[in-house]
């Protein structure tokens, strides 16, 4: 049975976040954000962009191919991608649905910058904006727009209030007022953060693959290769691609467990390749919970890191859905 449920995020509870959604059960077209005024192209995210792409191509010649690399990407999908965005940016720093230590905290928000998905307080902030205005005009990325622009058109083609940390600071404050978070905001420093990654995943892979080969200096180069390739390309395009999927697939196809004010579902291969993000209706229902599963077969594997890290104290003040039904309930 669909219930009816739409829960505020309580870090939107002030008049300047307060949503003015009204109930919506049918698809229908909406203009993109700011659609009066020409849309400014970020041509430093668009190449960027493409350049990892191209990069990700190179994983059709079997000269990069190496075992060792294919294991670090498949590795890093989960440390940097789970870790990194959907437990780091968005869980915590986004919704707040647990609270850890600053170390875990930051540790966190580093990982997140190593998937080429912007600052940790602007990730937030288009997020926070999402879930204020989700699917309509204001939303900075619904696929009611169309599919290409919810997936990535977005990414590429900002409006004003997306542009400069002053436009979007009012749903960041909390994050800005700390230093660690304010200083990632000037001269593009998370940037910084996931060329270092790249640079040092890419030496890693260069020793590794000296040692395996004997001292050959030429094999040294190939896993470098390799590496840059499959551990840092391939698997940052995957990671992309899965946290943009949450924007378009799981606002178009699925099934709701709830009426909410937007056209958000529950997509299983979504959920899949996100590590539980798919769950996208269950999250707008109730945005701070910690847990995007609801029913026993809605496997959230992001939920059980957080739920193990209770358990042993470094995570506390954990927000459970309300609404979480069982096994025995079904």
């Amino acid at each position: 049975m669909t219930k009816t449920h739409d829960e505020p995020d309580q870090l939107a509870t002030d008049d300047e976040l307060a949503s003015t959604q009204t109930p919506t059960g049918v698809s229908h077209k909406i203009p993109a954000p700011e659609a009066t005024r020409p849309l400014k192209i970020q041509w430093q995210y668009a190449i960027v962009l493409v350049l990892v792409h191209l990069a990700a191509l190179l994983a059709f010649d079997g000269w990069f191919f190496t075992w060792s690399g294919l294991i670090v990407g498949i590795a890093g999908h989960f440390v940097f991608g789970m870790f990194g965005i959907t437990i780091g940016y968005h869980r915590l720093l986004t919704h707040r649905g647990f609270t850890c230590p600053v170390w875990l905290e930051r540790t966190l928000a580093i990982l997140g910058m190593c998937n080429l998905q912007d600052s940790p307080a602007r990730w937030v902030a288009i997020h926070r904006m999402h879930h204020q205005h989700s699917d309509k005009q204001p939303d900075p990325h619904s696929p009611l727009v169309s599919f290409l622009w919810g997936h990535v058109g977005w990414v590429v083609c900002r409006h004003q209030e997306l542009d400069t940390t002053r436009h979007y600071e009012r749903y960041v404050r909390d994050l800005l007022r700390d230093r660690f978070y304010l200083q990632l905001e000037r001269r593009q420093g998370w940037f910084f953060v996931f060329v270092a990654h790249a640079a040092v995943l890419i030496g890693i892979g260069a020793g590794f693959g000296y040692l395996v080969s004997g001292g050959v200096s030429g094999e040294a180069w190939r896993y470098a290769a390799s590496w840059a390739v499959w551990a840092v390309a391939v698997r940052t395009v995957f990671v992309l691609h899965g946290t943009w999927s949450v924007n378009s697939l799981a606002h178009l196809f699925g099934y709701r467990n709830y009426e909410t004010r937007d056209e958000s579902t529950n997509n299983w291969l979504v959920a899949l390749i996100s590590h539980g993000e798919g769950w996208h209706n269950n999250h707008h229902a109730e945005p701070r919970s910690a847990a995007h599963g609801h029913r026993w077969w809605e496997y959230d594997m992001s939920w059980w890191i957080i739920r193990s890290w209770e358990m042993v104290g470094l995570a506390k003040d954990v927000v459970r859905p309300k609404c979480m039904q069982t096994q025995d309930e079904n």
